[in-house]
């Protein structure tokens, strides 16, 4: 009988104004691992009056969603449950009434929290799961509230929760589910009122890189991938959307490839939001972040998740998980930041995210050698795909692989994707092929000592002509490495 103690789950459940959530995560290799996402419409704005009270049906229907919650909760020590409420739970007058038959419900206590606190968990969940260099701007539009903060790393330096939300919108400004010119400009014009007292703080402050995390985000990715659009969200494809939303008369006729049924009752509204926030704080773009207030919730109950390298946690789980050999993978990316930094650097390849993806690269291209060696490339490109990798955008992930299915041997142009422009792309294709073949003998102290010159993408390797009479097999791969480059037009001369 085997004696292993599996991973401890951990729950945190989201009473939301539009939707309750559950997310059920375990702590495994240094990483968090999902198990089960539980999702339920009970729309608790909508069933505030104006004088926020929640109806009898409202409750019910939350009433209804925690007794599904709470079977999977009776297994759960309780000190790894989190529970919250957020904006229709904060302004309802009844709250008490809803909460004390809930707690019964869950047999566990719902923390009802207050919008900066939302806004703060909302940032940690950001911070743990997204990548992105520098100052971040985070935008999260949920039922009944809206929350941005800007932050630096695990910190943020500036939060605010405000009383707008795709439901209370939806009530407020499409409640004649006429889908017009006159309710999209109306709306817009009230998230705009709503957002000017922050504007002036938020914009002094500004930020590097602006993130979405919320159902409306995800939305709009969704739709945009949907129709054939790369995953950055700008205005000029928000009011693209808007367009094809006002094809529609009603609001029940709305039909926009890649929206969901579900999804589409709160669209237009979030939508409206998120055009306000986009223009009144000139927002060049956006992407979808891979967390957010659960994801918050979860991390902070595991204490050693905390405040670490994002990026690298995720390295070292995923090569801990598929048996990399870390001491030849660090070799690989010592080699490969050795030669970016010969050609050049930032000068010849410009994204500041291009030295920590060819690092990443190097560090997870043999992956997919646990699984077999005839395709090791194809399973690692399978693998990062699909993989979650906290601190890489979609966009990167989609990058990572395609640069490891290429690693060794064929060698075909990259695919078109948005994580780097197309010649910076190519560029850490090829070191990357370099890097492997040069560390060929997999110890560092066996490896030629090298230069590489670049003009423009024409490269020239220098290798130490001994150590090449002495390793005849790494000599003529890289004589056919060379050919296999210039072939498609990429120009590599190895010389002595």
């Amino acid at each position: 009988m085997s004696n292993t103690v599996s991973s401890p789950l951990y729950a945190a459940i989201d009473l939301g104004s539009n939707s309750f959530h559950m997310l059920i995560v375990r702590h495994v290799d240094g990483s968090v691992q999902t198990m089960a996402k539980i999702k339920r419409k009970v729309r608790l704005a909508n069933g505030l009056d104006k004088n926020n009270q929640l109806s009898q049906e409202a409750m019910q229907r939350g009433w209804d969603c925690l007794s599904l919650f709470a079977e999977r909760l009776q297994d759960i020590p309780p000190t790894n449950i989190r529970i919250v409420g957020t904006a229709a739970l904060r302004s309802a007058t009844n709250v008490e009434t809803f909460l004390s038959k809930a707690n019964q419900i869950l047999g566990h206590s719902i923390e009802v929290i207050s919008g900066e606190e939302e806004a703060a968990t909302i940032y940690k969940g950001v911070a743990h799961t997204s990548g992105g260099l520098g100052r971040r701007l985070v935008v999260d539009i949920g039922g009944a509230s809206t929350e941005l903060i800007i932050g630096k790393e695990f910190e943020a330096q500036a939060l605010v929760s405000l009383s707008m939300g795709c439901v209370t919108w939806l009530d407020n400004y499409f409640h004649d589910r006429q889908l017009t010119q006159s309710n999209f400009d109306t709306a817009i014009l009230a998230a705009k009122a709503t957002l000017e007292p922050i504007l002036t703080k938020y914009s002094q402050l500004g930020w590097d890189v602006c993130v979405g995390a919320s159902g409306t985000v995800q939305a709009l990715q969704e739709i945009m991938l949907a129709q054939g659009m790369d995953e950055i969200i700008t205005l000029s494809k928000l009011k693209r959307l808007k367009k094809q939303a006002m094809m529609a008369s009603h609001l029940e006729e709305l039909e926009i490839d890649g929206l969901t049924l579900e999804r589409a009752l709160v669209f237009p509204s979030g939508l409206s939001i998120l055009i306000a926030i986009f223009e009144s704080l000139n927002i060049e773009s956006m992407t979808l972040a891979g967390g957010a207030l659960r994801e918050g919730l979860a991390y902070e109950m595991i204490g050693e998740m905390r405040q670490s390298n994002i990026r690298q946690r995720t390295v070292s789980s995923v090569q801990k998980r598929y048996q990399v050999d870390t001491l030849y993978a660090e070799q690989v990316a010592n080699v490969a930041l050795e030669l970016l930094e010969q050609c050049g650097g930032l000068s010849w390849v410009p994204e500041t995210q291009a030295a920590f993806l060819l690092q990443s690269a190097a560090e997870l291209h043999e992956i997919g050698l646990s699984i077999d060696f005839k395709k090791g490339g194809e399973h690692g490109a399978y693998l990062l795909q699909h993989l979650d990798l906290p601190g890489f955008t979609r966009a990167q992930k989609h990058f990572l692989a395609e640069l490891t299915r290429r690693y060794r041997e064929q060698l075909t142009s990259l695919p078109e994707q948005h994580a780097l422009s197309s010649q910076s792309s190519k560029r850490l294709l090829r070191l990357l092929r370099l890097s492997v073949l040069l560390t060929h003998r997999r110890e560092a102290i066996l490896q030629p000592e090298f230069s590489i010159h670049s003009e423009g993408d024409i490269l020239t390797l220098t290798i130490d002509p001994t150590w090449l009479q002495k390793n005849p097999l790494t000599q003529a791969e890289l004589e056919i490495e060379a050919n296999r480059q210039s072939d498609i037009g990429w120009p590599l001369v190895i010389a002595e």
